[in-house]
């Protein structure tokens, strides 16, 4: 499932999204992104690890399942969607600070449930505790399944 290339139907606040497929050599670039991203959060709670953090994404990077978020040419996000028996797993959507809160992300995951419902498949996801990705998921429609120590895991079943 990795028909994600391309353009994204709806523009976000200061321009439009692009989805461009990530290569092998693109990982120390994605891991630097999800750090940045994710480091108030696990500032937060008291869990920073860049070590950890870099160890965890590199131990399951798909290319073939990843793609940069590019908003006027400039890279600001990624995007790993992989397919699983009877669901399509949101594996991870980051977005640069810097660029939250402008309907990046939203746009991102229209693409990815809009595709997921064509294939009539649920979407899961799992957030850190804690953090407001929390919040973005349950209005998007997705449901809390489970609870972990640190993560908590949702669905969004199909329509």
């Amino acid at each position: 499932m990795n028909a994600l290339n391309g353009s994204v139907a709806k523009a976000c606040t200061g321009g439009s999204i692009s989805l461009i497929p990530a290569a092998p050599e693109d990982a120390e670039a994605l891991v630097a992104l999800r750090i940045e991203a994710m480091r108030e959060s696990l500032e937060h709670i008291g869990r920073f690890d860049p070590a950890r953090a870099r160890e965890r994404f590199l131990s399951g990077f798909s290319p073939p399942h990843t793609n940069h978020i590019q908003v006027n040419g400039e890279r600001v996000g990624f995007v790993v969607v992989k397919p699983e028996a009877g669901q399509v797993l949101l594996d991870h959507l980051y977005i640069r600070p810097q660029h939250q809160n402008r309907g990046i992300g939203a746009a991102v995951l229209g693409r990815v449930t809009a595709q997921a419902d064509a294939m009539a498949l649920p979407v899961r996801v799992g957030a850190l505790r804690g953090s407001r990705s929390n919040h973005f998921y349950i209005r998007a429609g997705f449901r809390l399944v489970e609870e972990g120590e640190f993560d908590t895991y949702y669905v969004r079943p199909t329509p």
